[in-house]
């Protein structure tokens, strides 16, 4: 499989059209975080560490996911990796989604609604993920480790993916985190699933060119 080029694009290239995917995919991504949170069958790795950290100290989920992605920006530091119009949308713009859709989102508690809910999130997950990566605006302060990763190392999406999934889920656990059979489907499938649609919608110079020609 060829490797899929994410290095950051101008946002003078297609703004219009490459700000509302953006914005789309942050936003489906926050909705899709609500959703496993509300299945109650075990959240995503990153997830679960907010989890413990919003049981520790009391604020909302949105707002604890935002105080941690500043942390891991501190992570680009050695990757080289460069914050783009996307990395601070992605702050913003998930940490309101997610808290927006948990205020009218309920709790589940019949376990057919309660699947079909996981499912959605994770799927959804997936296909907002590689929405607004695939932007190439700058990818959000977690998915720019992904991505920094992904170059540095010829490593595929899936294994680099899967890889910091499955660590960032044990300092979750550890921090009192919400675990489950969500957990697992979601470690084991967001890896492949983004890399399947990244090529789908990931903005191609020469592509989006020609398309406006």
């Amino acid at each position: 499989m060829a490797t899929i080029d994410l290095s950051p694009l101008s946002i003078r290239q297609s703004p219009a059209r490459r700000g509302a995917q953006l914005i789309a995919g942050l936003a489906l991504y926050g909705a899709s975080m609500a959703m496993l949170t509300r299945a109650r069958l075990g959240l995503d790795p990153w997830d679960v560490l907010n989890d413990g950290l919003t049981k520790l100290t009391g604020l909302t989920f949105g707002t604890i996911s935002a105080v941690v992605a500043v942390f891991v920006l501190l992570l680009w530091i050695p990757l080289r990796q460069r914050p783009g119009i996307g990395t601070v949308a992605n702050i913003a713009v998930i940490a309101v989604a997610v808290d927006a859709v948990r205020a009218v989102l309920p709790d589940q508690h019949v376990l057919v609604w309660q699947i079909l809910m996981l499912v959605g999130g994770v799927v959804l997950n997936a296909v907002a993920t590689a929405v607004y990566v695939g932007t190439r605006l700058g990818p959000g302060p977690r998915d720019g480790l992904m991505t920094g990763l992904h170059a540095r190392t010829g490593w595929s999406v899936r294994l680099v993916r899967t890889g910091i999934e499955v660590l960032v889920l044990a300092a979750g656990w550890l921090l009192g985190g919400s675990v489950g059979v969500g957990t697992v489907l979601y470690a084991l499938s967001i890896g492949p699933l983004t890399q399947a649609l990244l090529p789908l919608v990931t903005w191609r110079t020469g592509a989006h060119e020609q398309e406006q020609h």
